[in-house]
């Protein structure tokens, strides 16, 4: 029996490497005999000195020593922590290059896993100015050895902060928040969670603001529920920022990596802010679920509103209706919809959304679509068009099929993953649906995400 040829290459060993194509992760990829080698921050057509520092059997990692021909796409991160923080990907590599890279991720899942080459795949939607477009921000926080709190990103792969005092794909006025929120918990001596010891108090400052009515909510994320200097840090805080909407205190005592506890408290000022994506209002609360790049929600629900093509007598499906943000942008042009939604709070905000933008033409359900989705069909309910954003994971199988079954005349899929979606995209082809194009569009620029949408007629 021949033994197995080993790896060209060992570990710790440098090399000189040529990068021919990029990870769906935005690492670059280079061969030795065929053994290909994944090296963060390496670009097409740069030839450089790579250290390997993992080898496996088909494949290895490397880290990038020295770039000795550079690319025209490669720029200088205008962030001083981006080779540390674990935030953004993309940073050196030119935007026409990222969107670039989006357009290729989509194209190779579409072929390798839906097998779907024939699709047509259109040029990622950029934006004009792909900085500072985030409306929300959750920072953990951290204690410097001189007693002072820090905030910032984890570093990659770890759970040490990097102290920072701004992050360039934020809103700036989240930065700033954080930064006076951060200086003044300082100064009241609140001590920082160390999630070694689960001692000390603050875990997490997180900013929300409304893009379009400069809303500004801020949420503590605390250990305890006795709030440290509670009625010195309100005060300071709206001294600070006369323009504060919301003074939020969530208790999260667990030992775990989720963000938010499940006690939530308004300790001063409003429940909810507000934020408008084109014609539509929507109340956001600390745990809305509420797309955090609204230039670029407007482009995608535009496309998703143009690929359901709803001429005014048609009833619609929102099979993961969070809020009601794609559901109402469909209420604009249907005649009815139905929202179905897991998360109780969420259809209760949806429904007071609706109500916001007196629409009464949607309505929201509790539950799993899989399980009301065939009921309804049971009940003679026959939708013209079914809408699908789901999480990372895709659809349900179960889903899949009750939308199969319920035969629309088109099914529109909004995802923010192009593998789980060329593998659900597979599914309703192998059930009768055709699937027509697909539009990448740039929600997260400087980041490794891409979000899609596509639609799908029956096949004739």
């Amino acid at each position: 029996m021949m033994a197995k040829p080993k790896p060209p290459v060992q570990k710790n060993q440098t090399i000189h490497l040529t990068f021919e194509d990029l990870t769906h992760e935005g690492n670059g990829v280079g061969k030795v005999d065929g053994y290909p080698l994944f090296v963060p921050y390496g670009l097409p057509g740069e030839e450089a000195e790579v250290k390997v520092v993992k080898v496996k059997k088909n494949f290895g990692f490397g880290k990038l020593v020295k770039v000795k021909e550079e690319s025209e796409d490669r720029v200088e991160p205008p962030c001083d922590v981006y080779y540390q923080c674990g935030g953004c990907q993309l940073q050196h590599m030119s935007y026409s290059m990222q969107l670039e890279m989006k357009h290729n991720q989509v194209k190779n899942a579409m072929k390798k896993i839906g097998h779907l080459e024939h699709v047509p795949v259109h040029e990622t939607i950029g934006m004009a100015d792909p900085w500072r477009y985030r409306n929300k921000i959750q920072i953990p926080v951290g204690q410097k050895e001189d007693g002072k709190l820090k905030t910032g990103f984890y570093q990659k792969r770890s759970h040490n902060i990097i102290d920072m005092d701004t992050c360039i794909i934020q809103d700036e006025l989240n930065d700033r928040m954080v930064e006076t929120v951060r200086r003044i918990a300082t100064e009241l001596g609140i001590s920082a969670y160390d999630e070694d010891t689960h001692r000390g108090t603050l875990r997490h400052i997180m900013v929300r603001t409304g893009q379009t009515t400069k809303d500004i909510m801020i949420v503590l994320v605390m250990k305890t529920k006795n709030l440290p200097e509670k009625d010195k840090l309100i005060d300071e805080i709206r001294d600070a920022f006369p323009s504060v909407k919301s003074i939020v205190h969530n208790v999260n005592n667990q030992k775990t990596n989720v963000i938010l506890g499940k006690e939530t408290k308004v300790i001063w000022g409003d429940e909810y802010i507000y934020d408008m994506i084109g014609d539509i209002k929507f109340m956001i609360s600390p745990k809305s679920f509420y797309q955090v790049n609204p230039t670029q929600t407007k482009n995608l629900y535009d496309k998703a509103l143009e690929y359901a093509d709803l001429r005014g007598g048609e009833t619609v499906i929102d099979a993961y209706c969070g809020i009601g943000t794609i559901s109402l942008f469909l209420a604009q042009k249907a005649k009815k919809v139905y929202g179905v939604e897991v998360v109780p709070e969420a259809v209760t905000d949806a429904k007071k959304n609706a109500r916001l933008n007196k629409m009464d033409n949607a309505e929201f359900y509790v539950g799993q679509a899989e399980e009301l989705m065939p009921w309804w069909r049971n009940q003679g309910l026959r939708p013209d068009v079914i809408v699908v954003d789901p999480p990372r994971k895709g659809c349900d199988e179960e889903l899949l099929k009750a939308m199969l079954d319920m035969e629309p005349e088109r099914i529109v899929y909004v995802s923010c993953n192009p593998s789980t979606l060329a593998r659900d995209l597979r599914v309703l082809e192998d059930g009768g649906y055709a699937t027509q194009e697909v539009q990448p569009v740039d929600m997260f620029p400087q980041t490794s995400h891409v979000e899609c949408v596509t639609y799908l007629t029956p096949k004739v």
